[in-house]
């Protein structure tokens, strides 16, 4: 049986900032943490009903730019997507 599973990038609304203070790509990210809030609701839900487990990767600002920098990614997109696709590997591989 194939566990299908993706990584989503997660953020807490003390973190908000700090976040977007560091996110190279901060201007084509929501405007507000409800905004994100909900369109990351709405983009798990979407993926659950596929039938898609949907592993929610917080992103804490320090470790996140460690990781970052660790691995040669930028504090964008990409590296986001990368950490929370790291995160999702770990916590489906951890649980077979």
């Amino acid at each position: 049986m194939q566990v299908q599973a993706i990584g989503m990038p997660w953020y807490t609304r003390d973190n908000w900032p700090r976040l977007m203070a560091m996110f190279e790509d901060r201007h084509k990210l929501h405007r507000t943490y409800n905004e994100w809030l909900r369109a990351a609701e709405a983009g798990c839900k979407a993926q659950e009903v596929k039938g898609v487990r949907v592993i929610r990767a917080n992103i804490d600002p320090d470790d996140f730019a460690h990781w970052c920098k660790a691995k040669g990614l930028n504090l964008d997109a990409n590296g986001r997507m990368a950490f929370a696709n790291e995160v999702a590997y770990r916590t489906v591989a951890g649980g077979l």
